[in-house]
């Protein structure tokens, strides 16, 4: 099942912004380890900092300003404070919790394979589904995205993901959290 959006003509991502400490430490990560290509470098004026982007593949970029007086990150506020397999994937409101990536199916074991041989930390392979744990042991018809985690150097959570089947209305049956819902629970 296709949905198309009646509303405006979107193409997808046209970049994702994030912040580092280290322009050269995230070329060298995100060019070096997973090979994008650098694609445009800005000096943003009046010594504000810099605005870098990565092609990441289908006409989207992954992109990153560096901030002289930016303040460092909070792990669990910001951003989560591991992977997933080490416990909490909560982040605060209006945070940027993870980027995944798109990979191809029969690339999705290699490409894991190759991150460790460049000495990315990589969690185990989850096997995403409908089950109460939202994730199976092994592959099986009911396992709608494989995935697994890694951080880039400045703790951004990635993803690399493959779908690997098609949604129906089916997949579409939950009824939606309110903000009413989190605050009663953060206080029951």
């Amino acid at each position: 099942m296709t949905r198309s959006n009646t509303e405006f003509q979107l193409g997808g991502i046209n970049h994702l912004a994030l912040v580092c400490a280290d322009m050269q430490r995230t070329i060298d990560f995100y060019s070096g380890v997973l090979g994008m290509p650098l694609i445009k470098t800005i000096d943003l004026p009046a010594g504000m900092g810099q605005h870098f982007f990565f092609d990441c593949g289908g006409g989207d970029c992954v992109a990153f300003f560096w901030f002289p007086g930016a303040p460092d990150g909070v792990p669990g506020v910001s951003a989560p404070a591991g992977r997933p397999e080490q416990g909490d994937l909560v982040s605060a409101v209006g945070s940027m919790n993870h980027v995944a990536f798109h990979v191809p199916e029969e690339l999705f074991e290699e490409y894991r394979t190759r991150l460790a041989a460049k000495g990315v930390t990589v969690s185990p392979i989850l096997n995403h589904d409908d089950s109460p744990f939202g994730v199976a042991r092994e592959m099986y018809d009911g396992v709608f995205v494989r995935s697994f985690y890694f951080q880039d150097p400045d703790g951004i959570l990635l993803e690399f993901a493959c779908w690997t089947r098609g949604f129906t209305d089916a997949d579409v049956s939950h009824t939606p959290k309110t903000a009413a819902d989190r605050h009663a629970t953060a206080h029951a």
